[in-house]
């Protein structure tokens, strides 16, 4: 019996499933915490409410987390029968059910819309298929942050008398890159969700290009340790009437996408450039570009190239897509003869030089 067919079940009978299985397994955890330790009944409970994820509607996932993540914290976080926590790193692994609960409920939400529109037995089983892509996928994206977080709290409480300032220091940073790297797909899930459902609106004003990408790219350093981003300012360069926010996504994507998917000691390039009544952006490399026959689909939701290795959901790209045709820009990918791929958006804009918004 496939595991999707547990969707047939009422909701009430979701609902009474998800707590039984966690009230169950809390029990057998409680029982045999001193030999397992009470960071892995985490890992249990979480599981759990992953496989939940899997097969029933949002709101008894949402339940599920929730009540399994005060279980944990009342009955196993020392100390134990209060709700209070005792370390700063246990409040952290605490908050991270919220964060996947988050996750597994834009995952849910967005699966349910697909099926919605499935009318026929084809395009149920292209959204099984679906399903499955962008299960493997996003579990494979959460895996390395959740392992690291959870090494690095690990190794501060076991290793707390011996560690010195500078080892925790180096310890916490990884547990922030790793909360980052989470939070990002997250924002990626539900921005494509908002785009999908029309409720991002763009709000225009004016936007100093330079300084932003110079602020995107200051961000990405630490995806950028093995790549060369080159952005030229241009001086002359003048004010646009934008979105900030859309055109931070924008950027930000295609340069996370090409930091992701080019050989370590790639150049990137990022151009800005007034043409006319429009703001022309063009994010580069020297990379081995895209396969022809797939140039059409990158901008698909959850597509990956069928060569890829190194992970990812499939929806930069895409939210690229979505926030450019909601400024009314376009979007182009070519690849570059001599190696490598670049991408130029097209955004419909006022300009203004500084004086005149100054004088405004």
């Amino acid at each position: 019996m496939s595991l999707f067919q547990f969707r047939k079940y009422s909701l009430p009978n979701q609902y009474l499933i998800s707590i039984l299985l966690v009230v169950t397994t809390s029990v057998m955890c409680y029982f045999s915490v001193d030999l397992i330790g009470y960071r892995i009944v985490a890992l249990l409970l979480l599981f759990f409410v992953s496989f939940l994820a899997m097969v029933f509607d949002i709101f008894p996932v949402l339940l599920t987390a929730i009540l399994s993540a005060f279980i944990w914290n009342f009955f196993f976080i020392p100390p134990t029968f209060t709700f209070h926590i005792g370390t700063p790193e246990d409040t952290l692994m605490f908050m991270m059910y919220f964060v996947i609960a988050s996750i597994n409920a834009a995952l849910t939400f967005k699966i349910r819309q697909i099926e919605k529109k499935a009318r026929d037995k084809e395009e149920k089983e292209k959204t099984i298929t679906l399903y499955n892509t962008l299960l493997n996928s996003l579990s494979h994206e959460l895996r390395t942050p959740i392992s690291t977080i959870i090494g690095a709290i690990d190794t501060i409480s076991e290793n707390k008398s011996k560690l010195s300032e500078t080892s925790v220091a180096e310890l916490h940073e990884e547990i922030k890159i790793a909360v980052f790297r989470l939070n990002r797909q997250v924002e990626n899930l539900l921005s494509m969700s908002r785009l999908e459902a029309g409720i991002l609106k763009p709000n225009l004003d004016w936007c100093d290009l330079n300084e932003l990408i110079f602020s995107i790219i200051h961000e990405s350093k630490e995806d950028a340790k093995a790549h060369r981003i080159d952005f030229q300012p241009k001086e002359k360069l003048p004010l646009f009437k934008t979105d900030r926010g859309f055109v931070e996504q924008i950027v930000h994507n295609l340069l996370y996408n090409a930091l992701r998917h080019t050989p370590p000691n790639s150049l990137i390039k990022i151009e800005v450039e007034n043409k006319g009544e429009n703001c022309q952006i063009t994010v580069s490399d020297n990379g081995i570009g895209f396969p022809d026959k797939e140039i059409a689909h990158v901008f698909d939701k959850f597509y990956r190239l069928s060569r890829e290795t190194t992970g990812g959901i499939g929806l930069g790209l895409s939210i690229v897509k979505g926030f450019t045709e909601a400024l009314n820009g376009k979007l182009q990918l070519e690849n570059i003869p001599t190696g490598g791929a670049k991408f130029t958006i097209l955004l419909p804009s006022e300009t203004s030089n500084a004086n005149l918004v100054s004088n405004e």
